[in-house]
């Protein structure tokens, strides 16, 4: 069963990015470990114009039985930030997140100094350096996998032992034992941060 913190039987996530930050491959790494581990899942991304830089969404849905729908997701559960520089665009990345809804983004500031970035926001906002974290452990600004390991620990949406285990799976035959030791090393520093 998805331990979930409110009532509703499918997560619904959508990762905001821009093109290149990896949030489509993130996204399916989230939904082939809750395959793993006995749930349904659904990752699929929407693009717009196909360029480097250019924003992107990707849309996840978890779920202890069978997801009927396959529309792109208009009222998610969690919404996860790549790029802060995405807040002060057109695009309004909040817009149906309640009160009990997470936004989990990649920045350097404070939650509080987003909450007013944002306006009347009234979610929670975990703020989290993904960015650095990558940096100082793997070397390159890579947030994607630094920023799985908060978004399981705010959502618990999957284990993190499953999450690391698909890791290797999927990446050590493509970038080796030491890069993928390094992006599980800053998932976990991610997931234990405060």
């Amino acid at each position: 069963m998805i331990k979930m913190k409110y009532h509703k039987e499918v997560m619904e996530i959508i990762f905001h990015a821009r093109g290149g930050q990896g949030a489509k491959t993130a996204s399916e790494i989230i939904a082939e470990t809750a395959v793993e581990e006995g749930k349904f899942a659904q990752a699929f991304p929407y693009f717009g114009p196909e360029r480097s830089g250019a924003p992107t969404k990707t849309f996840i849905r978890i779920s202890n039985q069978e997801i009927r729908t396959h529309e792109a997701i208009d009222d998610p559960d969690a919404v996860v930030v790549l790029d802060e520089t995405l807040l002060s665009g057109k695009l309004d990345l909040v817009r149906n997140l309640d009160k009990n809804e997470f936004l989990i983004i990649n920045t350097k500031k404070s939650s509080e100094e987003i909450k007013a970035k944002l306006g009347g926001f009234q979610g929670k906002i975990y703020a989290i350096d993904a960015s650095g974290i990558s940096q100082k452990i793997i070397g390159q600004p890579r947030p994607n996998t630094a920023i799985l390991g908060k978004l399981i620990q705010v959502t618990e949406v999957v284990k993190l032992a499953s999450l690391c285990q698909k890791f290797r799976e999927k990446f050590e035959p493509k970038i080796g034992k030491e890069f993928s030791d390094k992006n599980i090393l800053a998932i976990e520093k991610a997931y234990d941060s405060i």
